[in-house]
């Protein structure tokens, strides 16, 4: 991916970090420093960080269920939206690609699962008041920021995890092509629905507007993908 530098190799597939990431970084920094100081604006980027890591994984957990289909991962890129793990293939079969997208929710199932089993343990061996501690915050935030992310992923609208598992399962009974086309049609019209509440509720949701437009375009492209894959055949 453009406009991204390498930072490490980890089983021979290359992790990114996008530049606009790194701007994203900075700017989080400046906005927890307005108001909090220091320590904050510190705390702030730790936090993004560990998010970003439990991104990273989510990522290799898609990598790895592919390479066990024998479809490589030259990279994986970090965005401030999100991961992109870049297959050299998709997988031929719905079953294959079923496993390869639902391996990155279960992997931040397991994180989540992980987090509050800590979480649960410093409750019962540590006084009260341990539980208010930064260190205890940060986790009980991550674990319900991992809680989402699977939520969120398994929307099912493209291009998240859960629009291609609804494609792997349209297409057990179907072709690919149509599988793809209901896919997109069904995510597209999740778009609107989320357009329509982040334009006309209140308050307005910028955020949801532009998740809205993440997903219009990530369907559509997945669409005209599967036609041009459909008509080199």
């Amino acid at each position: 991916m453009r406009s991204s530098i390498k930072i490490a190799s980890v089983f021979g597939i290359d992790v990114r970090i996008h530049l606009t990431f790194l701007l994203f970084l900075v700017w989080i920094w400046f906005s927890y420093y307005q108001v909090a100081g220091f320590a904050g604006a510190v705390q702030g980027v730790l936090f993004i960080l560990a998010l970003f890591l439990c991104v990273l994984l989510h990522e290799f957990g898609h990598a790895f269920a592919a390479r066990g289909f024998g479809i490589m991962t030259p990279d994986i890129t970090l965005l401030p939206i999100g991961g992109v793990a870049r297959l050299n293939r998709i997988p031929d079969k719905p079953r294959q690609e079923l496993i390869v997208a639902i391996a990155g929710p279960i992997v931040n199932v397991v994180i989540a699962a992980i987090l509050i089993f800590v979480i649960h343990r410093s409750a019962t061996l540590e006084q009260l008041e341990y539980l208010e501690s930064p260190r205890i915050e940060l986790l009980a935030k991550l674990a319900s920021v991992n809680v989402m992310l699977v939520l969120f992923n398994l929307i099912p609208a493209f291009p998240m995890d859960g629009g291609r598992v609804l494609r792997a399962l349209l297409a057990m009974a179907m072709p690919y092509a149509r599988a793809t086309q209901i896919a997109a049609w069904i995510g597209q019209g999740l778009a609107i629905i989320f357009g329509v509440i982040g334009l006309f509720g209140h308050p307005s949701n910028p955020l949801l507007i532009f998740i809205a437009f993440f997903i219009f375009a990530g369907a559509q492209q997945e669409a005209a993908m599967a036609r041009a894959k459909e008509g080199s055949r």
